[in-house]
């Protein structure tokens, strides 16, 4: 079986909660996966997890601090791939130091370019390739927190409230040319990055099943999952409340310390 006859899936963040769960998701006989990530232990043991499953995987380890190197390497591995599905799914999340009273600069500034300028350039590079042969689908993993203004969270929230308005922008320009572009927004994932994160975490899903639900979106060609649902009602519920209840309520929801 040769790389080129079965379908070919990548993943950014593969050495993560998600990341993992949505590789081992897809990982059965006639399947590729092209396995990114930060981490090389990890992303070894789930290459061997998934051709243990009967897929064929290879690893790349690559963080996106730097862009025009992720853009450089996507290109050069989908033009031998030519991916058919890709989740773009690496992030980073962070919250304000207790007693600080504003988020570090630097750790806005790196927020920004992983979680917006890196998957928003990578999503780009993928929509004009798979446009140019005929067709695929791409997955961007957003987050229920991009409804809202976190006071706490100020850079994780923007950039993927960002990287919401840039996946519908992008569907719109990709579907005429049969590409399918899919954003994913969920709530809390148990995940070890997630278990960091200090606070409250209602309605909190395994990494199984966000894979589940986020991987029958995108065979769906799904606009835009929003998981729980729950989450979709607090996205109205925001909106509708009066500016001053709303601001006040977002300050009342910052992590104790």
């Amino acid at each position: 079986m040769t790389m080129d006859a079965v379908h070919r899936i990548y993943i950014s963040g593969a050495s993560g909660g998600l990341g993992r769960a949505l590789a081992l998701h897809h990982a059965r006989p006639g399947v590729a996966l092209w396995l990114w990530g930060r981490n090389p232990e990890r992303l070894d043991a789930l290459a061997e997890a998934c051709r243990a499953a009967g897929a064929e995987a290879c690893v790349r380890a690559l963080p996106l601090d730097d862009t025009a190197r992720a853009i450089a390497a996507l290109e050069h591995e989908d033009a031998a791939a030519r991916f058919d599905l890709a989740y773009l799914v690496a992030g980073q999340g962070d919250t304000r130091s207790p007693g600080a009273t504003s988020e570090d600069p630097m750790i806005v500034a790196r927020l920004i370019r992983i979680n917006l300028e890196a998957p928003a350039a990578m999503a780009t590079v993928l929509a004009r390739r798979m446009g140019a042969r005929g067709g695929g689908r791409i997955v961007l993993i957003g987050s229920a927190a991009a409804f809202h203004a976190l006071p706490f969270a100020t850079a994780y929230a923007a950039s993927k409230a960002g990287l919401a308005r840039f996946a519908d922008a992008l569907r719109i320009a990709a579907r005429p040319l049969g590409v399918a572009v899919t954003l994913a927004s969920p709530g809390f994932i148990d995940t070890p990055a997630g278990r960091r994160i200090p606070g409250g975490k209602p309605m909190v899903l395994t990494p199984e099943e966000a894979a589940r639900r986020i991987a029958h979106a995108a065979s769906r060609r799904q606009a835009h999952l929003v998981t729980p649902r729950a989450f979709a009602l607090l996205r109205l519920f925001d909106r509708a409340l009066p500016r001053p209840w709303r601001d006040r309520l977002l300050r009342a929801l910052a992590p104790p310390g």
